[in-house]
């Protein structure tokens, strides 16, 4: 028996393919020509019986051409039931094919097998929109949620160009997405982390920030095309929060001790100075004793002080934030140095969310340290000191610059009970870096470039900017 070609099976190996041009009679012909030929005999038989009978010719031809008028009506009728219901059952099934799930059609009652046809088309629709508007959600979350993430991610395609970039990818590599977006991973110097065997934890400096990574990177196919995936974790932070933690309980065990030593060695001492007092000893003697106390007294009130800077640090409320403009916080930080003039610079206006006080902390520190640096006795004159502020895409750059000796040993900057400075107490830093983390920024020191000095620079996040 020869095939349909309504039924005969395609290929879905490949793309679709336009269908072969049709050697037979188009569907709906056949159809219209099956009416004809099924209502053919019952026409026939009706003019034979006309004809043979005795009636006249006038009523023969009449009634021969309601005969005819009638076979044309029905078979219009016959290609409205079945041509059309087919033509408006294509038309939705392409627009499902084009992915509009807004038309129904009526009908769809399950009284009959067109009917059936008809609601299981209409179910198909809803179920297609239902699992449609999923995908759209789920994409706009994974779509969210990757741009918000603390973890660099990275997509390149099969020829290994940069296809999807988050938010800390911006910042990793210090360029927008559109900057970026194109450009192949030796271009952006990603390369290498492509080619690695496996996950790997390094040290290492990108364009936007230094420190520790964890570096991985995975492989996934979309639309069939294989295409790689890079994932870069930022470790310092989370080192650091552990670190800060374990310093934070050493401190406290610190001050329990010492406190709690230093209070009756206070009252031992007061007890000795009203003795000797009493006693009646010679001169010298009372003198020496006097003296030797009030260097116990004083050596006393100094490790306690040095403790309440300390438990400051364990301490560190949380930042209660308010909306603040740069520009006058660094202009008040700079008027408050009274050992040497320093220079504010003028920038953007550019507006943070921040605590006004612990911010004013930072750049007090870091102003404190520069000038500091500035006044050191090794130097041959006296180095200047500015202050300023610059803007990127995602944060505002406050820095503080001298014209010190510079970094000599930058390993131990932000390490408790560490300083170069004497009668430091190693703490101002780490406060500092602190109170910039607490904020969801950063803290970092560096040499100057251009001459010799140091630059510090607290990066925060921007909240308004009218530019």
């Amino acid at each position: 028996m020869a095939s349909d070609p309504l039924f005969e099976p395609i290929s879905v190996t490949g793309p679709p393919q336009p269908p072969p041009k049709p050697s037979r009679l188009k569907f709906d012909t056949r159809m219209t020509l099956v009416a004809l030929l099924v209502s053919a005999p019952g026409a026939v038989v009706a003019e034979f019986l006309l004809w043979f009978s005795d009636h006249s010719p006038e009523l023969k031809w009449t009634v021969t051409l309601f005969i005819f008028i009638g076979w044309l009506i029905a078979n219009s009728m016959l290609h409205a039931q079945v041509i059309r219901p087919l033509q408006t059952l294509s038309n939705m099934v392409a627009a499902i094919r084009e992915e509009d799930f807004s038309f129904r059609l009526r009908g769809g009652s399950r009284e009959d097998s067109l009917a059936d046809l008809i609601f299981e088309i209409n179910a198909l629709a809803t179920r297609l929109q239902v699992q449609k508007v999923s995908a759209l959600e789920a994409t706009a979350l994974l779509k969210k949620v990757m741009m918000e993430i603390d973890v660099a991610v990275f997509t390149f395609d099969q020829q290994n160009n940069l296809r999807i970039v988050n938010r800390a990818g911006e910042q990793l590599m210090g360029r927008i997405a559109p900057r970026m977006l194109g450009f192949t991973a030796e271009e952006l110097g990603l390369a290498e982390f492509l080619e690695s065997p496996g996950p790997q934890t390094l040290q290492m400096t990108f364009p936007g920030k230094h420190g520790r990574w964890a570096v991985s990177h995975t492989s996934f196919r979309e639309n069939g095309v294989p295409h790689q995936l890079l994932i870069i974790s930022d470790l310092s932070r989370a080192l650091r929060e552990e670190e800060r933690q374990a310093w934070q309980r050493l401190i406290r065990v610190l001050g329990h001790e010492l406190n709690n030593s230093l209070a009756p060695i206070k009252s031992i001492v007061g007890t000795l100075a009203s003795l000797t007092a009493r006693a009646g000893l010679p001169g010298e003697v009372t003198q020496d004793m006097q003296q030797g106390l009030k260097v116990i007294e004083n050596r006393v009130e100094s490790l306690n002080r040095f403790m309440q800077a300390y438990t400051q640090l364990a301490r560190m409320p949380a930042p209660t934030r308010s909306r603040i403009e740069v520009g006058p916080l660094v202009a008040l930080v700079a008027s408050l140095e009274r050992r040497l003039p320093v220079r504010a610079l003028q920038g953007p206006t550019v507006m943070i969310d921040a605590d006004p006080d612990q911010i004013q902390q930072v750049l007090i520190n870091l102003v404190r340290n520069a000038v500091d640096a500035s006044l050191d006795p090794s130097l041959r004159h006296t180095g200047s000191v500015e202050v300023g502020w610059r803007t990127n895409a995602r944060s505002v750059e406050i820095f503080v610059r001298d014209e010190g000796p510079g970094l000599l040993n930058s390993d131990n900057l932000f390490v408790p009970f560490f300083t170069t400075k004497h009668g430091g107490s190693g703490i101002g830093l780490i406060l500092s870096r602190q109170i910039a983390e607490a904020h969801g920024g950063v803290l970092e020191l560096a040499n100057r470039t251009d001459r010799t000095g140091c630059e510090a620079m607290i990066a925060l996040p921007v909240s308004y900017s009218p530019y």
